[in-house]
C-alpha cells in the first residue's frame, strides 16, 4: 500500500462522535458544518464519526477561543449577537453565533424560571393574569438570529456552487498531470511542469465532501506514478525525497506530541490538519517509505485510541443522566398525582417539587435520542401538579369568600348589639357570637386583621360598658377573685393518677363553673390560666364553656386510660387539622413549630399509654 493513501487505522466506527465536538472532514479548509444541516439546540449527544485523516476546516481565528458569556445579561447578548451579525467576516464566525444563541436562550429560560418559581413559570396563586416582559427581548434577538440564518443558508449555497468549479478544475489538473506521466519527456521539460501541475492544486479551494477521497487518491496516484515513471536526474530527485521526509519527520514528531495532550479533542483536530497537511507532500525515498508512515499511524493509532475512550465514557455519563432524571420524572409524577385536601400538604409537595426541580438541574444532557422525551416527560408531570394546584387555590379561594361573608354578617349583628342594656341576654349573645366567630375557616389574609379588629371592636364596646354599669347582684370583680382562688387551689393539688383524679377535676371545674362572669377585659387571660393550671394537673381535661366540659368517670383504670389515648389522638387530629388554615410565611412559622412539637409530645404519649394499656389488660386478666 502506498504511503500518501491513509487508511483507517483506528477502528473507529461511525456514529460515535458528537457533531458539535468533531465535524465531518472536509477537504482543503473547508469549514465542517457547511456540508451538514445546521441545527438549533442545547443539546450536545453522541453522533457519527468521522473516519480518522478526513481533513478538518482550519479555524477562523475569530474562533479560536469562545469567550465566557455566562455573566451577560439578555440585552448585552443580544447586542453582541447584533455586531457580530454586521461584522465583514460574520459567515466565518458561525460557532460563536451559535454560542451567544445558546447563551441567550439558557439565561432566558432561568430568568424565566426564577421569575416564575418553576419550570413551568407558574404564576403565584390568586395573581392576574400579565404580560409576559421577556417577549420584546426574546423576539428582537430572533429577528437578529432569523436574518443571520437566512444570510448563512445563501452563503452556503455560494460555497456549494464553488465547490463543484473547483471540482471540476481539480479534474483538469488531473488530466493535465496524466498527460504529463504519459509524455515521459526529458526531466528539464517536465519536472517543472509538474511543480506547475502541484502549484495549481494547492490553489484550488475545496470540492464537496463526497467527492474528496476519489478526487484527492486519484491526484495522489498519479503524483506517485510520476516519481516512479519519470527518468528524473538522480540529485534532483533525492533532494526532493529529501525535502518531502524532513516535513514528513515533522509531522511525525507533532503527532507524538499531541499523544501527551490532555485535551482529546483538540489532539484529535490537529491530528486531522496533520493528515491534510501529510497528503500535500510527495513521497520519500522507497527506503524510508514504510518507517515514516509506521511512525505516524503509530501516534494517529494513540490519539484515536483515546478519542475513542473519551466519547465511550460521554455516552456512558449520558446513559448515568438518562437513567437519573427518568427516576426524578417518577418521583414527580408520583407527587403530582397525589390526593392532597389541605393547605398545608399543598405548600409541602411543592417543596419537594421544587427540590426535585434544583435537582434536575444539576443532572448534565441525556442521550440525543432521549433527552428532549425525558424533559417533555418531566415538563408534563411538573405542569399537572401546578394546575391541579392552581384549581385547589380557586376553590379555596371561594371557601374563604364564603367565610368572610359570614364574619361580615356576625360583624353586623355584633355592632347593632353594642349599645343594648339588656346584660344578660346580650351577653349570651355575644358568647354566642364569638363561638360562631371561631368555628368559621380562614378568610383572605388581606381581610382577616380589618376583620377581627372590627368585631372585636363591637364585643368591647358591650362588655365594657356592661362592666361600668356592674350592679351588687353581679359583681364580676369578686367572680374573678374567687376564679383566681380556684386556680392557686389547682396549683396546690398533688395528683395520685387513678379515680381520685378524675372526682378532684370535676370538683374543680364545678366550683369553676359555679361562679359568674368576670370583667370581659380580663375574661380571655383567667380562662387561659385555668384550662393551662388543670391541663397540667389533669392531663384529659377538657375545657368547656357548658356543663358537658365535666369528665365522666372512668370505670376503671384500664377506662382510665383508653380514654387518655382517645382523647390524646383526637387532639392530634385537630392540631395537624389547624396547621393547614396557616399561610406559608415566616410569621406564621413560631406557631406551625408550636404545634408540630404540641404533636410530637402527645405522639410520644400516645405510645406510653398503649404500654399502660397493655399492663392494664395483663393485670385485669390475672385476676
Amino acid at each position: 500500500m502506498s504511503e500518501e493513501i491513509i487508511p483507517d487505522v483506528t477502528n473507529v466506527p461511525e456514529a460515535q462522535v458528537p457533531s458539535d465536538v468533531v465535524q465531518k472532514a472536509v477537504p482543503d479548509g473547508e469549514t465542517s458544518d457547511e456540508a451538514i444541516n445546521e441545527t438549533v439546540g442545547e443539546d450536545t449527544s453522541v453522533q457519527e464519526a468521522p473516519a480518522v485523516a478526513e481533513p478538518v476546516a482550519e479555524k477562523s481565528s475569530v474562533e479560536e477561543s469562545e469567550p465566557d458569556l455566562s455573566g451577560k445579561t439578555l440585552a448585552e447578548l443580544s447586542e453582541l449577537f447584533h455586531q457580530l451579525a454586521i461584522s465583514e467576516n460574520r459567515m466565518k464566525r458561525y460557532k460563536e453565533a451559535e454560542s451567544i444563541k445558546s447563551a441567550f436562550y439558557k439565561k432566558l429560560t432561568k430568568e424565566k424560571v426564577d421569575a416564575g418559581g418553576s419550570v413551568s413559570a407558574e404564576p403565584p396563586a390568586g395573581d392576574d393574569q400579565h404580560e409576559n416582559p421577556f417577549d420584546a427581548i426574546e423576539n428582537g434577538f430572533k429577528a437578529f438570529y432569523n436574518a443571520y440564518k437566512k444570510e448563512r443558508v445563501e452563503y452556503n449555497k455560494r460555497l456549494e456552487k464553488d465547490r463543484e468549479e473547483n471540482l471540476v478544475r481539480k479534474q483538469a489538473v488531473i488530466e493535465d498531470l496524466k498527460s504529463l506521466v504519459d509524455k515521459q519527456e526529458d526531466v528539464n521539460a517536465t519536472f517543472p511542469a509538474f511543480r506547475e501541475i502541484q502549484s495549481r492544486w494547492r490553489e484550488i479551494g475545496p470540492v464537496p465532501v463526497q467527492n474528496y477521497r476519489d478526487i484527492n487518491d486519484t491526484y495522489q496516484f498519479y503524483v506517485e506514478k510520476f516519481y516512479d515513471m519519470v527518468k528524473i536526474n538522480h540529485d534532483l530527485r533525492d533532494l526532493d525525497f529529501k525535502k518531502n521526509l524532513e516535513a514528513k519527520e515533522g509531522f511525525c514528531e507533532t503527532a507524538e506530541k499531541l499523544t501527551e495532550n490532555d485535551n482529546v479533542v483538540a489532539a484529535f483536530r490537529e491530528l486531522q490538519k496533520l493528515h491534510e497537511q501529510w497528503k500535500e507532500f510527495g513521497p520519500v525515498a522507497k527506503e524510508y517509505r514504510d518507517s515514516i508512515w509506521e511512525r505516524f499511524k503509530a501516534a494517529t493509532a494513540i490519539i484515536n485510541k483515546k478519542y475513542q475512550a473519551y466519547f465511550e465514557a460521554q455516552k456512558a455519563k449520558q446513559g448515568e443522566n438518562l437513567e437519573a432524571k427518568t427516576k426524578l420524572c417518577e418521583q414527580t409524577e408520583t407527587l403530582a398525582g397525589k390526593d392532597i385536601t389541605s393547605s398545608n400538604e399543598w405548600n409541602s409537595v411543592t417543596k419537594e417539587i421544587e427540590e426535585i426541580q434544583k435537582q434536575w438541574r444539576t443532572i448534565g444532557y441525556a442521550t440525543k435520542k432521549e433527552n428532549q422525551k425525558i424533559y417533555d416527560r418531566f415538563r408534563a408531570a411538573c405542569d399537572k401538579f401546578f394546575a391541579r394546584k392552581r384549581e385547589f387555590y380557586s376553590s379555596y379561594k371561594e371557601v374563604m369568600n364564603d367565610n368572610m361573608a359570614k364574619k361580615m354578617a356576625l360583624i353586623e349583628t355584633a355592632e347593632s348589639l353594642k349599645t343594648s342594656t339588656e346584660w344578660r341576654k346580650t351577653t349570651d349573645q355575644f358568647i354566642s357570637l364569638q363561638k360562631q366567630w371561631k368555628e368559621l375557616g380562614a378568610v383572605p389574609r388581606k381581610k382577616s386583621e380589618v376583620l377581627w379588629k372590627r368585631f372585636r371592636a363591637a364585643c368591647d364596646e358591650f362588655f365594657n360598658e356592661r362592666d361600668r354599669q356592674n350592679k351588687p347582684e353581679n359583681d364580676y370583680y369578686a367572680n374573678l377573685k374567687a376564679k383566681r382562688q380556684i386556680i392557686e387551689d389547682i396549683d396546690s393539688y398533688v395528683p395520685v393518677n387513678g379515680s381520685d383524679d378524675i372526682k378532684s377535676m370535676n370538683d374543680f371545674s364545678s366550683r369553676w363553673k359555679a361562679i359568674g362572669f368576670v370583667p370581659f377585659k380580663e375574661k380571655d387571660a383567667i380562662v387561659e390560666r385555668y384550662k393551662n393550671a388543670m391541663k397540667t394537673k389533669f392531663p384529659d381535661f377538657v375545657y368547656s364553656s357548658g356543663r358537658s366540659g365535666m369528665a365522666k368517670q372512668p370505670r376503671s383504670e384500664k377506662d382510665y386510660l383508653v380514654q387518655r389515648f382517645n382523647k390524646l389522638q383526637q387532639e392530634i387530629d385537630t392540631y395537624e387539622n389547624n396547621i393547614g388554615f396557616f399561610d406559608k410565611s415566616k410569621k406564621s412559622e413560631p406557631l406551625i413549630n408550636q404545634m408540630l412539637e404540641r404533636i410530637d409530645a402527645a405522639k410520644k404519649e400516645l405510645n406510653d399509654l398503649k404500654e399502660q394499656i397493655r399492663k392494664a389488660e395483663e393485670s385485669s386478666s390475672k385476676e
